[in-house]
């Protein structure tokens, strides 16, 4: 884009690393980067083809997240401590919900950007995403399984709303491609700050165990009318009702009823039953985790 989000940032006093994935605009930000005495650092890149699932050289602007931190300076801290970097920028529409999807695994995993501590992002996404973000239960067009996750997982504040007409949306002049969308409102980019959890690790969730919880917050909301007794029954779990009466869910609850700290909350109580490792979930994780 035009770099309003680098010059606001630059005009504040911040210090910013500046990702720039087409090589022929190096030249001008260089020479901005020589005039600012250690303000400003360009880096050819592309901050959404980090870590790329392939084997063999990355080339550039596709990089590696440990090379990068290591070129900005940026050292790993604790998950409990402060936010160690702010990320800004505009989510490419074309593939919004897929990197969406790629940043949640990261995060409960705690690999690429996530082995570093509690990234920040502030990053503009669609209006429809941001309504799927911050969905609420029962919602039964907006309330879905990557709704659950990032709710768990990140603090979720709107910054700020634009409508698409501010931003070059004519694909020919190389502008954003504004998504269609049937049900839910689409007329503003929005600026969300997405905070990880400090305390997203401090229960039985764990980085080692995530994929599982992700899994399991899929299946359920696969079928969003469905009764989570039914899901339970289909897991072979034989004192579901039981453990759903300990949780204070309703027997006849469906899974699109259920808050995201009740699936933290179910999901935990699964690991403590010894269900999961005892049965074919495992396996189904394995394979479901592969095919994403």
């Amino acid at each position: 884009g035009p770099g309003i989000l680098t010059r606001t940032l630059l005009n504040a006093g911040v210090r910013v690393v500046a990702l720039e994935s087409n090589s022929s605009f190096l030249p001008n930000l260089q020479s901005l980067e020589n005039s600012l005495d250690g303000q400003l650092k360009v880096i050819y890149g592309d901050f959404f083809r980090l870590d790329p699932l392939v084997t063999g050289t990355v080339k550039p602007p596709a990089m590696c997240s440990d090379k990068l931190f290591e070129a900005m300076g940026v050292a790993a801290v604790p998950w409990r401590a402060d936010v160690p970097l702010k990320v800004f920028g505009i989510l490419p529409q074309k593939k919004e919900r897929n990197t969406l999807w790629r940043l949640l695994f990261a995060l409960y995993e705690c690999s690429s950007i996530y082995r570093y501590g509690r990234i920040e992002l502030n990053i503009f996404i669609s209006e429809k995403e941001y309504k799927v973000l911050t969905a609420k239960p029962g919602d039964a067009r907006a309330y879905q399984a990557s709704t659950v996750l990032w709710q768990v997982g990140c603090e979720i504040q709107l910054l700020h709303m634009e409508p698409w007409s501010s931003f070059l949306t004519n694909l020919k002049n190389g502008g954003l491609a504004v998504p269609k969308s049937t049900w839910l409102p689409n007329d503003h980019l929005c600026l969300v700050r997405l905070t990880p959890r400090q305390n997203l690790f401090t229960g039985d969730l764990k980085p080692t165990n995530s994929s599982t919880f992700i899994f399991m917050v899929k299946q359920c909301l696969a079928k969003p009318k469905s009764r989570l007794t039914d899901r339970l029954n289909s897991w072979s779990l034989d004192n579901g009702d039981k453990m759903l009466s300990e949780l204070e869910i309703p027997e006849n609850a469906e899974t699109r009823n259920l808050y995201p700290e009740d699936y933290r909350r179910l999901f935990e109580a699964l690991q403590n039953s010894n269900m999961f490792s005892e049965m074919w979930f495992h396996d189904e994780v394995l394979e479901s985790i592969r095919n994403i």
